[in-house]
C-alpha cells in the first residue's frame, strides 16, 4: 500500500522530476471552471510553488461572457509568477505558462499549438471544456491532465471521460469546498474522477503525480515478477467483478496498471497487488479504467455508407416483410452510439421500402452504467459535429436543457443487455454483427475464440461488420471479405458440424428475446383465411373429418361430420376440443396434440376405440403441425379417419373368442399406457410452465430493472432541473445585483447632475425630450410628464431665440458641437453647448443640451469693459497732461522701470521713446543714466520721505555733454490696490534753462 506523505514533502521531493522528466517532453493540463472559477484559480495558483520548474503549461478554460472583454488574464496573474497569456490562435505552449481562453472562442490543442474556432453558437448552452478536453486528449493521450473546478452544469465532464479513455488523470474540486457544486458533482458522478481535492492541495498531489508518472518507469521489477504480478491482479479482479481480463492484450493492461500505480503513488507493482487485497475500491476503480468505451455516431462515415449499400440494403431487400425477422447484435456498443447508428440505417431503408419490418437489434455490454446510459438514449449536443441536421430532425428530440435523446421510435428497435461476450452464450440466427473497436484491445488466442462464436450467432451469409484496425485473421474458412478497406465480411455456411455452445462452457446471463412459435401463431392467426387453408390442405392429402387448432386446443375451423368424435360439452360454451372429445378419446387426443407440438412432427395414434349410441368405433388419429405458409405456423390440423365397421353386440365365433378376463386385461393395459402418456403430458407441461414461468420471472426482473433505471432517468433529471434552477437562482443575483448598482448609479448621477446646477435636457435622434434635471425648468418651461415629447412643442423662456430644434437637427446632421450665448426673460446669460449624445459603442441616439448659468461673467465682462473705458479715458488724459508739460517727466513704477515720458524729455536728452519705455532708470542710453546721486535719491532718500526737490545732480551726457540737472522726485500711490508710481522732474540748470513739470 502506498504510504502517504505531507503535502511540504510531496512538493519538494517531486520538484525536480516534475520539471526534469526524463523524455523533456511538455506536460499540458487543461483546467475548466465556470461560476465561482475565479475564487478557485485564486487557490489554485497561489498554493503552486513559485521559482519551481514544473514543465507543465496549463490551459484555462472558463465560460465567459461573449460579449465583454474578459479580465481574467489580469486577475491571474496576481496569483502566480508564472507568464498568463490570453491565447492567439496557433500559439505554442510553453512549460511554466498560463494560457487563458478568450471571450467567444472555442480551443482545440494539435501537436502543442493551441488554435482557436468560431463557436457555433454565440449564446445558449456551449460546451467549451468538453471542447477542449477532447482535444487535450487526442493530442496528449496518456500524457494529459484535465481539472475540474467549480461551476454550475455539466461542461467538462464529457472530457473528462475522453481523457481517462486516452489514459489521462483526472482531478476534480472537493464540492463542499466550491461555491457552485454542479460541474465538480457530476464530474465526480462518472466514478472515473482520480483526485478530488479542493483547490488549495491540487498542486501538490498534482506535482507529485507528474513528478511519479513521467520521471521515471513505473515499477522496476523484472518480467517474470511482472507477469506473475499482473496474474494475481486479474484473479483479483475475477473474484470481484466476475471478469477475466487474462486475456486482453498485455500491453494495454499494462499502461493502464501503470497509471493506477503513478495515481495511488506506488513504486512497485508487487506492492500494487497488495494495495489491491486491502483495498476493494481500488478493484473496482480499476476495472472501469479496463473498460474502454471510445464511440460515436456514425463512426467513420464512409465505412458506415458501406455497411449501408453492401449489407443492409442486400439484406433487407432478401427479406419478407411479412414473416421474417431482421436479427441485428452489437457486442461492445458501450453507450450505444453504434447501435443507435444501424437502428437508424435500417429504419431509414425501411421507410425508402415502404415496408416494415420487425428487427430485433440487440446491443451488450460489459459495463452497467454504459447500458444504462445507452437505454436513456440521451446525449449532448456536440454530437451534431458527427450527425447531419436532417437526422438530428428526424431521429432525435432537443431537451429543455440543450441535450438531444433519440426517439422512442429507435430506442424501441433497440434491446440492450449487460454481456460479457468471453464468457456468456451468444445470440443465434443473427442477420448482421457489429463489433468495431473490441477485437483490437483482446489477444491472440481470444480473439481465436470470439470469431467463431460469432460465426455461430450469424445464419449462412450473415455479415460481420469490425473496425479499420480488426480483421478476421486465420478465418478465411468462416468468412468472406466483401469490402476489405471498411472490414466488412459474410458469414460463409460451415463446412462441418456447427460450433457447439458446450465448446465454450458458458454460462448464460441473457435469453434471446424472440417471440415464441405460439406467439407468432397468435398474431398471425387473424390473418390467415382459416376455412380456405383447410380445404385446400384436406383435398390434398386427406378426405377424413377433422379440425384446425391452435396450440392451446381451441378449434378454429370443423370440417365433415365430427360428431362421432367430438359433441358439445355440457356448461358454458367451448371451442375447446378436448372438452369436446368423447368417451375414450381425450387422453390420447391430449398426448397426440402435446407430441405434434413439442417435436414439430407429426403424431399418430391407430387403432382407437370411441363409443356413439352404443356403438363402438375404430379410427386412427393424426395429428399434423402446419408449417406452410408462415402466417399459420404454429397451428395445427387433427384428423379422424375411420378403421373399420361399427362393432355391435352379436358374439364372435367361438374360434376367434377371447376371454373376459382377456379383453379385460387389454383394456386394463391399454389404460395404463394411456395414463402414462398422460402423465407424461402433464409433466412435459409442468416442465414448459416451469420455463415459461422463469421467462416470465427474467422479464419480470428485466421490467424492474427498466424501472429501476427509469427512476434513476427521473432521479438524474430532477438534478439537471435542481442545476438549472441553480443556474438561474446565480444569473438573479447577479441581475440584481446590477439592478441595485443601477439605481445606486441612476441616484448619483441624479444627484451629481443637480447638484451642479447645470441645466441639462436629453433628446433622442427624433428629437423627443427623454430625460432633464430641474435646473433646465428655468430656461425651459417644463414638467416630468414632458418626457416623450418633441422640443418644439416645448415652450422656452429664451430671449431672442427660438431656433433650439433647427440647431439640434444641425448637430445631428453633422455632429459638430454647437455653442451660444442666450438670455431669459429674468435678464439671466447660459451657455448653451449642444452634443451629439454617444452610447459606449460609440452610436449616436440622440444629443444632450447643457446651460451654464454666466450671469456673473457676463456683469464681470461687462464692468470690465467699463474700467478699460474709463482706464483708457484717464491714460489719454495722462498723455495729454505730459504733452502739456514743458519740461522732462519720468513716470516709473516700483522697480524704477520707465512707464513714460514727456515729449519735452525725449526732445532734451535726445533719445527715442523705445529706447525709453520699460528700462530702468539707470540703463537709459546705454546706462549713461548710471548716476549714483541719482540712484541714492530714488533707491535710499525717496523710499523714506515720499518726496523730494530740488535735488542737484551733475553729469557727463555722451550726446548732449554735460549737464548739471535739478531733479524733483515723488512717491504716489493708487487707491485702488495701492500700487506705486514715481514722478521725476528733471530741469537743465546748466544754462540756468528749463521748464518745470507739473
Amino acid at each position: 500500500m502506498a504510504k502517504r506523505e505531507s503535502q511540504k514533502a510531496k512538493v519538494k521531493a517531486t520538484a525536480t522530476n516534475a520539471g526534469g522528466n526524463s523524455n523533456n517532453e511538455l506536460i499540458v493540463v487543461g483546467i475548466g471552471a465556470s461560476a465561482g472559477g475565479l475564487e478557485a484559480f485564486e487557490q489554485f495558483f497561489t498554493n503552486m510553488p513559485t521559482n519551481l520548474d514544473t514543465g507543465m503549461a496549463f490551459v484555462l478554460v472558463q465560460h465567459l461572457d461573449p460579449s465583454h472583454k474578459s479580465l481574467l488574464s489580469d486577475l491571474v496573474q496576481r496569483y502566480t509568477h508564472m507568464q498568463v497569456l490570453e491565447v492567439k490562435d496557433r500559439v505554442e505552449l510553453k512549460p511554466n505558462s498560463t494560457y487563458i481562453i478568450p471571450p467567444n472562442k472555442d480551443m482545440a490543442l494539435l501537436h502543442g499549438k493551441l488554435h482557436l474556432l468560431e463557436p457555433e453558437a454565440s449564446r445558449g448552452l456551449r460546451l467549451p471544456i468538453d471542447f477542449f478536453f477532447r482535444s487535450l486528449a487526442q493530442d496528449q493521450c496518456d500524457r494529459a491532465i484535465c481539472i475540474v473546478l467549480a461551476g454550475t452544469g455539466t461542461d467538462g465532464t464529457l472530457g473528462l471521460k475522453a481523457v481517462k479513455e486516452a489514459g489521462g488523470m483526472a482531478m476534480a474540486q472537493d464540492p463542499a469546498s466550491a461555491k457552485y457544486d454542479g460541474m465538480p458533482r457530476s464530474a465526480i458522478g462518472t466514478g472515473l474522477v482520480d483526485y478530488i481535492l479542493p483547490p488549495g492541495k491540487m498542486p501538490a498531489q498534482l506535482l507529485a503525480y507528474v513528478g511519479h508518472a513521467f520521471g521515471k518507469t513505473a515499477s522496476a521489477a523484472p518480467m517474470p515478477q511482472i507477469t506473475d504480478a499482473l496474474q494475481k491482479i486479474f484473479i483479483l479482479l475475477r473474484h470481484q467483478t466476475g471478469h477475466d481480463f487474462s486475456l486482453y492484450k498485455q500491453n494495454t493492461i499494462r499502461r493502464r496498471i501503470e497509471r493506477r500505480m503513478a495515481v495511488n503513488q506506488v513504486e512497485r507493482i508487487d506492492n500494487y497487488v497488495r494495495y489491491l487485497q486491502q483495498n476493494p475500491i481500488e478493484v473496482d476503480t480499476l476495472f472501469k479504467d479496463l473498460l474502454i468505451g471510445v464511440t460515436n455516431f456514425f463512426r467513420d462515415p464512409e465505412a458506415f455508407e458501406a455497411l449501408k449499400t453492401q449489407a443492409v440494403i442486400p439484406l433487407l431487400e432478401e427479406k419478407d416483410a411479412n414473416y421474417d425477422v431482421v436479427r441485428v447484435w452489437a457486442p461492445g456498443c458501450s453507450t450505444g452510439e453504434e447501435a443507435y447508428s444501424i437502428a437508424i440505417l435500417l429504419r431509414e431503408y425501411l421507410d425508402k421500402l415502404k415496408k416494415d419490418f420487425k428487427i430485433q437489434l440487440f446491443a451488450t455490454d460489459i459495463d452497467a452504467n454504459a447500458i444504462e446510459r445507452a437505454r436513456a438514449g440521451i446525449y449532448p449536443n456536440n454530437i451534431a459535429a458527427d450527425v447531419s441536421p436532417e437526422r438530428l430532425g428526424r431521429f432525435f428530440t432537443q431537451t429543455d436543457n440543450d441535450t438531444y435523446q433519440i426517439k422512442k421510435s429507435i430506442r424501441d428497435m433497440v434491446v440492450f443487455a449487460e454481456q460479457d461476450v468471453i464468457k456468456d452464450p451468444p445470440f443465434s440466427k443473427i442477420d448482421l454483427i457489429s463489433c468495431r473497436n473490441l477485437l483490437i484491445y483482446m489477444g491472440t488466442d481470444l480473439q481465436k475464440k470470439v470469431l467463431p462464436l460469432f460465426h455461430y450467432a450469424l445464419n449462412p451469409g450473415g455479415y460481420l461488420f469490425l473496425g479499420n484496425s480488426e480483421s478476421i485473421g486465420e478465418f478465411n474458412s468462416l468468412f468472406e471479405a466483401i469490402d476489405k478497406r471498411w472490414k466488412l465480411y459474410q458469414a460463409k455456411a460451415a463446412a462441418g458440424p456447427r460450433l457447439l455452445l458446450a465448446d465454450f462452457s458458458l454460462t448464460s446471463k441473457i435469453k434471446e428475446a424472440s417471440m415464441s412459435p405460439a406467439a407468432k401463431g397468435r398474431e398471425s392467426e387473424t390473418k390467415v383465411n382459416v376455412r380456405e387453408l383447410v380445404e385446400q390442405t384436406l383435398l390434398e392429402d386427406y378426405t377424413p373429418a377433422g379440425a384446425i387448432i391452435n396450440e392451446k386446443g381451441e378449434a378454429l375451423y370443423i370440417h365433415g361430420r365430427t360428431g362421432r368424435y367430438l359433441e358439445p360439452a355440457s356448461g358454458e360454451a367451448s371451442f375447446n376440443i378436448l372438452r369436446m372429445a368423447r368417451e375414450g378419446l381425450r387422453l390420447d387426443l391430449t398426448g397426440a396434440i402435446r407430441q405434434a407440438v413439442t417435436q414439430k412432427e407429426t403424431a399418430r395414434r391407430e387403432g382407437l376405440q370411441v363409443k356413439d349410441n352404443g356403438n363402438t368405433y375404430t379410427f386412427h388419429l393424426t395429428v399434423r403441425p402446419i408449417t406452410k405458409p408462415r402466417p399459420a405456423q404454429g397451428l395445427l390440423l387433427v384428423l379422424f379417419e375411420d378403421a373399420t365397421p361399427p362393432i355391435n353386440s352379436e358374439p364372435l365365433p367361438i374360434s376367434e373368442a377371447v376371454t373376459d378376463k382377456d379383453r379385460r386385461l387389454v383394456e386394463l393395459e391399454r389404460e395404463v399406457k394411456a395414463k402414462e402418456e398422460h402423465l407424461q403430458t402433464v409433466i412435459e407441461e409442468m416442465e414448459t410452465s416451469n420455463e415459461e414461468l422463469k421467462s416470465t420471472n427474467e422479464e419480470l426482473q428485466s421490467t424492474n430493472e427498466e424501472l429501476q433505471s427509469t427512476n434513476e432517468e427521473l432521479e438524474t433529471s430532477k438534478e439537471e432541473l435542481q442545476s438549472v434552477n441553480e443556474e438561474l437562482v446565480t444569473v438573479n443575483m447577479e441581475l440584481q445585483k446590477k439592478v441595485d448598482e443601477l439605481s445606486q448609479a441612476n441616484n448619483d448621477m441624479n444627484n451629481l447632475m443637480a447638484g451642479t446646477g447645470i441645466g441639462t435636457i436629453f433628446v433622442d435622434h427624433r428629437l423627443r425630450l427623454q430625460r432633464f434635471t430641474p435646473a433646465a425648468t428655468k430656461i425651459v418651461n417644463l414638467i416630468q410628464t414632458d418626457v416623450g415629447r418633441p422640443v418644439n412643442h416645448i415652450v422656452s423662456n429664451l430671449v431672442n431665440y427660438d431656433g433650439l430644434a433647427q440647431d439640434i437637427r444641425q448637430v445631428l446632421n453633422t455632429l459638430i458641437p454647437r455653442e451660444a450665448e442666450v438670455q431669459t426673460q429674468k435678464g439671466e446669460w447660459y451657455l448653451m453647448r449642444i452634443l451629439p449624445y454617444r452610447t459606449l459603442e460609440n452610436v449616436i441616439e440622440g444629443a444632450v443640451m447643457t446651460f451654464v448659468d454666466v450671469t456673473q461673467l457676463k456683469q464681470m465682462e461687462q464692468q470690465i469693459r467699463r474700467l478699460s473705458q474709463e482706464y483708457q479715458t484717464a491714460r489719454e488724459l495722462a498723455e495729454n497732461i505730459l504733452a502739456a508739460i514743458g519740461r522732462p517727466l519720468l513716470v516709473l513704477n516700483d522697480q524704477l522701470k520707465v512707464i513714460s515720458a514727456s515729449p519735452a524729455f525725449y526732445q532734451v536728452f535726445e533719445v527715442s521713446a523705445q529706447e525709453t519705455e520699460g528700462q530702468l532708470v539707470y540703463e537709459l542710453g546705454n546706462k549713461q543714466w548710471d548716476i549714483p546721486e541719482l540712484r541714492r535719491l530714488l533707491e535710499e532718500i525717496l523710499p523714506k520721505q515720499t518726496s523730494l526737490s530740488d535735488f542737484d545732480v551733475s553729469h557727463n551726457f555722451e550726446t548732449i555733454g554735460p549737464r548739471t540737472m535739478r531733479l524733483n522726485a515723488k512717491e504716489v500711490r493708487q487707491k485702488t490696490n495701492n500700487e506705486r508710481f514715481v514722478l521725476l522732474t528733471i530741469e537743465d540748470i546748466t544754462t540756468g534753462e528749463g521748464a518745470s513739470t507739473g
